[in-house]
Order: C-alpha cells, then sequence, then structure tokens
C-alpha cells in the first residue's frame, strides 16, 4: 500500500511538473529590418502580439536600415549577439534586409530554431528559402487592384507610373510589376527609383508628362537635399510639389498620408501569419511542413479629403465597401 501511494504521489508529481514546465511562455526574438516608428514595423508588429502575446515573451530588435542603411551590418551582428543570448524557442524576421544581413549568414542552417520571415519582396529562393527550418509569408503590393479602383475613382487615368527608394523592397517592386504588368488594367509606363530628392526633382518633368497616376511604396528613407532621410509623409509632400495629379499607395499609412487611394497590403496580415505559422513550429509542427505563403488580404481606402481637395466627385458605387479615411496633418 505504501508502494503504491508513494508511486501514485511520484506520478502526480510529475504530471504537475510537467504541466508546469508545459505553460511556460516561448521566448521569441522578433527582428525587424526598420526603425520602431516605421508605421510598416508598428502594423506588424500589431500581428505578431495578437497571436503570440497569450503564449510568449516576445523581444523586438530594429536594425534601422531605412534611416541608416550603413548601419546595416553592425546592427546583423548585435541582432545576432540578442539571439545567442536570449537562445529563443522561435524567431521572426521582418523585410529583406533582416534576411540578408541576418539570417543568410549567421543563421541559415547553422541553427535548428524555427524562423518564420514577413514582408519579403524577393522570391524566396533568393534566400535559398524555405529549408528545414525556414519559412514564412512573402509581400507583394496590390498594384493590379489599385490601379483597377483608380480608374473607377479617376475614369481618365490612361497611363501610371511607380515611384519607390532605390532600395531592396523597391526594387523587388520593380520585378514585380515587370513581372505582371501585361495583367494591369492601365499601362504601367515607367518605374522610377529614387534615392534622394534631386533624382525625384529630375524625374518631376516626366511624372507630368507621362503619368496620370503615380502609384508609390517603399518612399520612407529617401534623403533630402541635407543628406537626412526622411519619412514617408514627407516625401509624400514632397512629391506633390513635383506632381498635381492622383497619388496612389501600398499601404493604409501612406493613403492617410496623402495619397489619394488605394487597395493596400497589410503589415497585421503579414505579422499574424508570421505569428501563426511560428506558434505551429514551436508546438512541434515540422517547418517542412509548413509552406511559404503570400499576402492575400486587400483592402481599399479612399482619402476622402485629397479627394475633396482636388474637386474629385465621391462616387457612392464606387466607394461602397471601402474605408474613407481624413488625411493626417
Amino acid at each position: 500500500m505504501g508502494r503504491f501511494f508513494r508511486a501514485t504521489l511520484f506520478g502526480a508529481g510529475f504530471f504537475l511538473l510537467s504541466q508546469v514546465a508545459a505553460a511556460e511562455p516561448f521566448k521569441v526574438l522578433v527582428v525587424m529590418s526598420y526603425e520602431e516608428q516605421n508605421p510598416w514595423c508598428e502594423e506588424i508588429k500589431q500581428g505578431i502580439d495578437s497571436v503570440l502575446a497569450p503564449s510568449s515573451e516576445i523581444s523586438y530588435f530594429y536594425m534601422d536600415t531605412k534611416v541608416d542603411p550603413a548601419g546595416g551590418p553592425a546592427k546583423a551582428e548585435q541582432a545576432l549577439a540578442a539571439y545567442q543570448a536570449l537562445q529563443p524557442d522561435g524567431v521572426i524576421t521582418v523585410d529583406d534586409n533582416a534576411q540578408s544581413m541576418l539570417v543568410v549568414p549567421s543563421l541559415k542552417d547553422k541553427v535548428s530554431t524555427p524562423i518564420m520571415f514577413a514582408g519579403v519582396n524577393a522570391a524566396a529562393s533568393k534566400y535559398g528559402y524555405p529549408n528545414s527550418h525556414i519559412s514564412g509569408i512573402l509581400e507583394r503590393a496590390h498594384v493590379r487592384e489599385s490601379l483597377a479602383f483608380a480608374k473607377q475613382l479617376f475614369p481618365s487615368i490612361d497611363r501610371a507610373c511607380l515611384v519607390t527608394n532605390d532600395v531592396p523592397s523597391g526594387r523587388a517592386l520593380q520585378k514585380q510589376v515587370e513581372a505582371d504588368r501585361a495583367k494591369y488594367p492601365v499601362p504601367a509606363r515607367q518605374f522610377f527609383l529614387a534615392s534622394n530628392t534631386a533624382e525625384l526633382d529630375k524625374f518631376g518633368e516626366s511624372f507630368r508628362q507621362s503619368c496620370d497616376a503615380l502609384f508609390v511604396d517603399s518612399l520612407e528613407g529617401i534623403k533630402d537635399a541635407y543628406q537626412q532621410s526622411m519619412t514617408n509623409q514627407q516625401v509624400l509632400s514632397y512629391l506633390k510639389t513635383l506632381y498635381p495629379g492622383p497619388i496612389l499607395g501600398g499601404n493604409r499609412y501612406t493613403v492617410e498620408q496623402g495619397a489619394w487611394a488605394a487597395v493596400v497590403k497589410t503589415g497585421q496580415e503579414q505579422g499574424e501569419t508570421a505569428a501563426e505559422m511560428l506558434l505551429q513550429a514551436m508546438q512541434g509542427t515540422p517547418v517542412e511542413q509548413i509552406p511559404v505563403t503570400i499576402n492575400n488580404k486587400g483592402e481599399r481606402i479612399v482619402n476622402v479629403s485629397a479627394l475633396k481637395a482636388n474637386d474629385v466627385p465621391l462616387k457612392p458605387l464606387v466607394l461602397r465597401g471601402a474605408t474613407l479615411v481624413r488625411e493626417q496633418p
């Protein structure tokens, strides 16, 4: 009887200890390519937190490569040190610079920790993804959908142009447009990559002569005349001095900050999806069974302040189901 009691007590204690261990939160490291105040990073963080906060202790590291590209390699070394100190159960790496500067040289095939990427604009194969411990979600702008929506709002549009910062995400968007342009409802005539306002100035005449609408994305980090990195809103304001026509944006915050309309991708979708994939891996699903995916949600956003300021009539049938926002001051 005593032996049975001791065995039962031992079994109960072991069960309780195993339950306590199972209840311990996962340790997760998130490495963002850009700065903490970047609106895209803020959206992705919201998505990650909504999924992982109940089960995980999340540490965030920001590489600041939009405002300080030259400092990226040093920040990548710091991110690696953070990984080594934390020894996380899982990692999320966001946008292309975190892949090229951190994951590929320092983590890929060198550790077994599950890693999920988000916000990657290049083809996954560029980084050797997926592999035994890496998967994630790609980011693709809704260019075709935005042009179709713009054609409904502004029927006179016959030629569109695109403008981005000359950075990896911008060059990846250029490749996307080159591959998809035959499917666009409005011809995409020119694609402009700019690193600074002097280059935007050079493009100004082409904007006005060749473009009935501009689609903009990844503007943050373009340098002003003093070689200071500009925010997305600052670049939008500068563009408006060069181009008076409709401006379309890839993200909601771009429309809120001055673009006229768009079908936007969301950072929340990127963050939620990567977090859900990582949670599966941390709970035991082999990463090889978690396929790379791509964003598919699009939200129609209209800046009613911009439309009214430019005497564009608000068409109830076109606006049905769209989110109407007012421009931020």
